[in-house]
């Protein structure tokens, strides 16, 4: 059978083992070992590349310990404003949303939108129209509260600050991190795929978009380079064009995906100041888990093999 490779984050930053419980981790770790098995569960019964990302991305979105889905953080408003994208690098159709509210699963949606519209990005109360004409699944404001973030909200709001995630505040150990979750895959037809979904910052104000949903930004897919999928700092990603950067390095200059990613991460953005992090994958099978920041919540398997799963810098 030919193989299949299947790779997710849920958020870079400032994640230190000194900062961590045990228990925390452990709860962190099964999280990424579930999303990871649901992706291949799709891979391994001769699934689609696109439908695995979509099912990675859909159990980090269910569980409330990332910015994403049902742990999505507040804006200003009081509300969850989420974002997400996909793409599949075999034709590059994509499909991606911005500031959506109530909606349980933001990358289904976006998946929507590339196989059942003209368009490719849609946002705010146009998209929601979207998904209640496809019948996809809403959730009430209940679903998506968690008392943290809303303790986040109410700590940014007091300063009149935006938090990326969790930023130096009681709640998590001063930890800093940008809780975007994310995946790419290849299947075993040669096909690859990357995604992404967030709930953006803490307190954002005026309809704040990230780079997740910006194809070439935060998200890319094309069967002759690679796969991407970022979570950082989003303002930086976007200047950057980050994914379509490490498509143009492995296109133009015949660079390997490693090289690429490297340069990319660890070397032009860190000269702009941007901090966090991706995944990458190539048809030949080769994996990047590449960031520049103190540790990233990560997770790949390929077939045959067991599951890597790391949090910290080593």
């Amino acid at each position: 059978m030919k193989k299949y490779v299947i790779a997710i984050h849920g958020g870079a930053g400032t994640i230190l083992r000194s900062n961590m419980t045990n228990e925390i981790e452990q709860k962190y770790k099964m999280a990424l070992n579930e999303s990871i098995l649901a992706g291949e569960n799709i891979l391994l019964n001769s699934g689609l590349a696109i439908d695995a990302v979509e099912a990675a991305i859909r159990s980090l979105e269910n569980n409330p310990l990332f910015n994403a889905g049902r742990g999505s953080v507040f804006s200003h408003e009081g509300e969850h404003e989420m974002d997400a994208s996909i793409m599949n690098g075999k034709d590059l159709m994509a499909g991606a949303v911005a500031g959506v509210k109530n909606v349980k699963n933001p990358i289904t949606l976006a998946k929507s939108v590339m196989q059942h519209s003209n368009h490719v990005f849609m946002a705010g109360q146009g998209a929601e129209v979207f998904a209640k004409q496809l019948n996809i699944e809403m959730a009430p404001n209940e679903y998506f509260f968690e008392q943290m973030r809303y303790d986040q909200l109410i700590q940014a709001k007091a300063s009149d600050t935006i938090h990326l995630d969790h930023v130096d505040n009681k709640f998590e150990n001063g930890e800093k991190k940008f809780g975007t979750v994310g995946a790419v895959a290849l299947d075993v037809f040669g096909n690859i795929s990357a995604g992404t979904s967030t709930g953006g910052m803490t307190n954002k104000k005026h309809g704040r978009v990230g780079d997740t949903p910006i194809i070439g930004a935060g998200t890319y897919a094309n069967n002759q380079t690679c796969a991407v999928s970022c979570t950082g700092h989003g303002e930086f990603f976007i200047r950057s064009v980050v994914a379509y950067d490490i498509s143009c390095l492995i296109e133009y200059k015949g660079f390997s995906l490693k090289e690429a990613c490297n340069l990319v991460v660890k070397d032009k953005l860190v000269k702009i100041g941007g901090e966090g992090g991706l995944i990458a994958l190539d048809t030949r099978g080769n994996i990047e888990l590449c960031f520049n920041s103190e540790g990233m919540y990560r997770a790949s398997k390929k077939s045959n093999e067991e599951v890597y799963l790391g949090i910290y810098r080593d």
